[in-house]
């Protein structure tokens, strides 16, 4: 049998009439064989069966994809000799299934199926086995449309999604099916996932939000409930815009934060395609919320993040629970995340449920053959002398640093850690993976190192990204005694002293001394290059009348990294070189070594910029992300001069009617070009010459993956100038080539040549490449369970530890017995109560798994509640450290013991990291292991009654719970809601209320505490009335005796140091000094 795609959208034109040809298929069918299509096209289609030679049937379905004769496989038939036709309503299900079955009476059926357009009015009311000739037909439909024949079996589809093309006009429809416009494989991709659950993994940059609006356009209906995991904010807006234009009802919903419980369960009943978070999605699976046995399915973006985002893992595992007959369909871009580690992707796989995987990278056959490729001109500009010997002078520092770190951990594996790994992108994550579980063993210089490398690299992509006065002011950073003091060593190398010698000299000249005001610095010549190929643009664009030109003709796209070289390439078609440089020249000399520091994130400073340096010892600061991410949102690294000029993700700019100069200083420092504010306020053309547009654009504007994809359907530019290699952009590009036909585009590939940027971009494209060799490798190898769909009982996965974990919380000996081997059944489930706040963690997941039911509930004392007197407030090291610095953790302890007989502080370490708290791994410079323990110390002394638990990682977390709970009484969720919730709910007004520094000076007296806190700064008046109390008059205020005695003791003994010789308890005052709180009122001042 033979499975073909036709998808009539892509033969689309430019109007659609009545009768019009769409689409025609010729082929040959074997006796008792078919061959399947698939039809996307809405509106009413009439199809056509012409049999060439033999006897070929026609067999339609909307239901099931491969229709065959079969009485329950097919909605609508016909089966004369000669020709068959089929007319198909505007209502009728898309996607359809087509099958043309050849008759057992011939070997070959040879046939031609046409698919042309209908007019509403042939529209049949209800769906009718055909069996008449086509001239039949003809008559019947020019006849009363109400005799048709009806077949009982054959009920008319409810569906929701149909739409009057008719309705639409000539602009309206091309940008449906521009939008709605799928290639080879693209068409490939979706039949794959459509029929099959799976995992697909595409190389970066081929579109797999195609596919995915493709499988929305298909779930867009109330009789389906589909689910998709993992998108972000600017996907949903397109996908919703996108299937809008394309008249498809009704759009997907949005569940975030926004929406209450009882708004999302009126969405969940009301079905078709919701984007919903994780967490929320969690959350309402555990409360029933969800009717999942009605969930159609579930998609899943980015899917190589599914183990680290642990919510979406808990969401597809309730899910499949529940639900064994929905499908999973998960998408990844990213092929390199799934060869870290052992067995990566059949552990993702597994966490799936899926048993399928889909590879297609860039040099799969279908890929080539289907993308179009782009006329690209490579511009290999040539680095100056200087820009050469700083290259060459950072590899031999970056080389010294990786011998060293190789040298001092002999027994480290340091294969992948070598210089062209350092330069690229994703070196930080293959450091972190390599480094992170031994982090604490690591010596002092191991980890300087590792900063170093970090720093040199920054360095090296400043060289090549930016202009020479940043450049020097970044490099003369460097010399600063901060980061001199903590150097691995390479500042008193050769190289090192070469390195700052030709960075200023880039700025000041070769001979000039330190001492010059006068400066001549050096030109970026990608510059250059660029005002070149804009002034090749306008040449072109000569004698080209606006109204004649296609859209998009004088569209230029400049494509740059980050917001900084945008601004920077910006500054300088507007402004001129000469004018740029001389003004970060002056900032540089305003705004010295400190500035430069804290924007680059280079050098260690103690005092005012540690949340952007490097240090050695956090390896989150050497993890962290890319540089090009980090800066995105920073200036050049100074402060601005002018306030109101602003950064910006994209610029629009204009050539003025200035005819540029063809010499090259005067490329260099004349200005052609004026500022716009965007697109859509362009003024009309007045004259009869086309000018350029020119935008420039970073790759992800505001963060937006589709940022690209949207600008390119926007503008539609036939000239795009890349500015900084990237994989994805240039495989985007190509994409849209391939689905534009209509546009010449020319793309311009401007990049050093010789240099690490061009080293960097061809390690991309290897370590994709290898990544899919290894993919393609684990894939012939893969031994993949029957059961891992999850859709049987018999799916390990989906084991749950219910029998045991139920045992052990009812007191039930763990045991067999003779008697049939059977052990008694439990009286009660297990249940922990979880603060809803939680569920942003991986805990309640393998709580779950470990059999024990988990109850989600706002609670305001405690993260989790085991019985009715255990209560766990749980702290990660970082969260530990900060409720400590801010007295937080004082308030949750004080609150825990008031409420619990048996509270606990849960301090729970990532199982990636080591367990030790003394080796620095998780302390920054302004803190000291000593100064945790110490406040530990005071914590446990003020609270006796509070435990400490130290726990490895979650899993060990897990079971300590499932340990505590044995044989005791199971919480009760409403109580422990109440618990705190008096105090919480006047926290605002308490706060509103009074003076916040003398509310915490109140509350830290002997005898005062939650219950009275109020009271007394209600009806104290003032420190001074409350030393003129008497102790009934305290006991009032307190409601206790024993608190009024704790607080006239505080207020009327003096406490002097020892060695003075005086009493300690001192005298009772009355009055006394009361220091600056004497007569201060407790209630906040109202301002004048």
């Amino acid at each position: 049998m033979k499975f073909f795609v036709f998808l009539l959208c892509l033969v689309w034109s430019t109007s659609v009439h009545c009768g019009q040809l769409l689409h025609s298929v010729s082929g040959e069918v074997s006796r008792g064989q078919f061959t399947y299509y698939i039809l996307m096209f809405d509106g009413p289609i009439t199809l056509n069966l012409y049999s060439l030679v033999g006897d070929a049937d026609l067999y339609i379905s909307q239901h099931i994809s491969k229709p065959t004769y079969e009485p329950d496989s097919h909605c609508l038939q016909s089966v004369t000799c000669g020709v068959d036709t089929v007319h198909i309503p505007a209502s009728f299900k898309r996607p359809i299934g087509i099958g043309v079955y050849g008759h057992t009476s011939h070997d070959i059926s040879q046939y031609q199926l046409e698919a042309t357009y209908s007019d509403e009015d042939t529209e049949f009311n209800e769906f009718a086995i055909d069996n008449s000739s086509f001239e039949d037909i003809e008559e019947e439909v020019q006849g009363d449309k109400t005799d048709n024949p009806t077949v009982g079996r054959n009920q008319r589809a409810d569906v929701k999604n149909s739409r009057d093309i008719e309705g639409l006009d000539l602009d309206e429809r091309e940008k449906c099916w521009f939008s709605s416009k799928m290639l080879d494989y693209e068409n490939n991709i979706f039949l794959d996932v459509l029929h099959e659950d799976g995992l697909v993994v595409a190389a970066r940059g081929l579109s797999l939000h195609s596919v995915i609006l493709s499988l929305l356009k298909v779930w867009c209906d109330p009789g389906n409930l589909v689910l998709v995991l993992g998108t972000q904010t600017q996907e949903e807006e397109y996908f919703i815009t996108e299937l809008e234009a394309q008249g498809i009802k009704p759009l997907p919903k949005i569940i975030n934060n926004e929406s209450n419980a009882n708004d999302r369960d009126n969405i969940y009943l009301q079905g078709g395609v919701l984007f919903v978070s994780a967490r929320i999605l969690v959350v309402d699976l555990l409360k029933n919320r969800v009717p999942v046995e009605n969930v159609t399915g579930i998609l899943v973006c980015r899917a190589h993040a599914i183990l680290e985002s642990c919510q979406e893992a808990f969401a597809v595992r309730l899910y499949r629970q529940k639900n064994k007959k929905g499908f999973v369909k998960a998408f990844s871009s990213s092929a390199q995340s799934f060869t870290v580690g052992f067995a990566q992707v059949e552990r993702i796989m597994k966490t799936l449920f899926v048993k399928n995987l889909y590879l297609w990278p860039r040099f799969h056959a279908v890929v080539s053959t289907s993308l179009k490729k782009v006329s690209v001109v490579e511009l290999h500009v040539n680095m100056t002398s200087p820009m050469q010997r700083l290259q060459n002078c950072v590899l031999d520092l970056m080389s010294f640093c990786v011998k060293e770190i190789k040298r001092i951990n002999p027994s480290l594996d340091t294969d992948d850690i070598t210089v062209e790994n350092a330069i690229s992108k994703s070196f930080h994550k293959l450091l972190q993976y390599q480094l992170d579980p031994i982090w604490n063993q690591l010596s002092s210089k191991t980890r300087q190192l590792v900063a170093d490398i970090k720093t040199l690299r920054s360095v090296l992509r400043c060289l090549t990204q930016y202009d020479c006065v940043t450049f020097n002011s970044l490099v003369t950073s460097l010399r600063s005694t901060e980061y001199a003091r903590r150097n691995s060593g390479w500042l008193l190398l050769d190289a090192a002293e070469d390195l700052f010698l030709l960075a200023r000299q880039r700025v000041c000249g070769s001979n000039s001394s330190s001492k010059d005001t006068e400066i001549n610095p050096e030109h970026s010549p990608k510059w250059v290059a660029v005002s070149e190929i804009l002034g090749e643009v306008q040449d072109k664009l000569k004698g080209i009348s606006p109204v004649d030109a296609p859209k998009g003709t004088n569209h230029v796209l400049v494509l740059v990294e980050d917001i900084r070289t945008g601004n920077q390439l910006k500054e300088y078609l507007t402004k001129g070189s000469k004018t740029m440089l001389q003004r970060l020249y002056r900032r540089a000399t305003q705004h010295r070594t400190p500035a430069v520091i804290a924007q680059f994130g280079l050098a260690m400073d103690s005092t005012s910029h540690k949340r952007k340096s490097l240090d050695p010892d956090d390896p989150d600061s050497l993890f962290g992300e890319d540089e090009a991410e980090e800066f995105q949102h920073d200036t050049f690294g100074f402060p601005h001069d002018n306030a109101e000029e602003e950064i910006k993700d994209s610029y629009c700019l204009t050539m003025t009617q200035q005819e540029p100069s063809k010499t090259s200083n005067d490329l260099l420092n004349i200005s052609c070009f004026e500022e716009q504010e965007n697109i859509e306020s362009l003024p009309p053309t007045q004259s009869d010459q086309l000018l350029p547009i020119i935008t420039i654009q970073s790759f992800k504007k505001d963060g937006d993956p589709l940022a690209l994809t949207k600008t390119l359907q926007q503008i539609q530019p036939h000239t795009v100038v890349m500015y900084d290699a990237d994989l994805s952009a240039v495989r985007q590009l190509e994409v849209f080539q391939s689905s534009s036909p209509n546009v010449d585009l020319t793309a311009y590939f401007v990049m050093y040549g010789g240099s690490v940027e061009e080293q960097a971009y061809l390690t991309t494209l290897r370590q994709e490449k290898e990544a899919f060799e290894y993919l393609i490798k684990e894939k012939a190898t893969m031994v993949i369970p029957a059961d891992q769909d999850g859709k049987s009982g018999d799916c390990a996965e989906l084991r749950r530890d219910v029998g045991q974990s139920a045992t052990v919380a009812a007191g039930l000996p763990n045991q067999n017995t003779r008697k049939g081997g059977i052990p008694k059944a439990p009286t009660s489930t297990p249940i922990i109560i979880v603060d809803m706040r939680e569920f942003r963690s991986e805990l309640p997941a393998l709580i779950h798994r470990r059999g024990i039911e988990i109850e989600p509930v706002t609670i305001n004392v405690g993260d989790y509640i085991l019985t009715p007197e255990i209560c766990v407030e749980r702290k990660s090291v970082s969260d530990l450290i900060g409720s400590l610095n801010n007295g937080r953790l004082y308030t949750q302890a004080t609150a825990m013991t008031r409420h619990y007989s048996k509270p606990m502080l849960l301090i729970e370490f990532d199982h990636k990291k080591p367990f030790a708290l003394q080796g620095k791994y998780y302390l920054s410079n302004d803190i000291s292991a000593s100064d945790i323990s110490s406040k530990l110390i005071l914590l446990t002394m003020h609270f006796p009654r509070l435990r400490l638990v130290w726990s490895p990682s979650p899993y060990a977390t897990a079971q300590l719970f499932e340990e505590l709970k044995e044989g005791r009484e199971q919480p009760n969720a409403s109580q422990a809601a109440m618990i705190g919730a008096e105090v919480a709910s006047g926290d605002d007004e308490f706060a509103e209320k009074f003076n916040i520094a003398i509310q915490d000076f109140i509350s830290k007296l002997p005898g005062v505490n939650t219950k009275n806190v109020t009271t007394v700064l209600r009806k104290g008046q003032s420190l001074s009335h409350l030393l003129s109390l008497s102790k009934e008059e305290l006991s009032e205020l307190t409601f206790n005796s024993q608190d009024a005695d704790l607080l006239y003791s505080a207020l009327h003994s003096v406490h002097k140091p020892v060695e003075d010789g005086s009493n300690a308890t001192g005298k009772a005052i009355r009055g006394g000094k009361g220091g600056r709180w004497r007569g201060r009122s407790f209630l906040k001042r109202k301002k004048q």
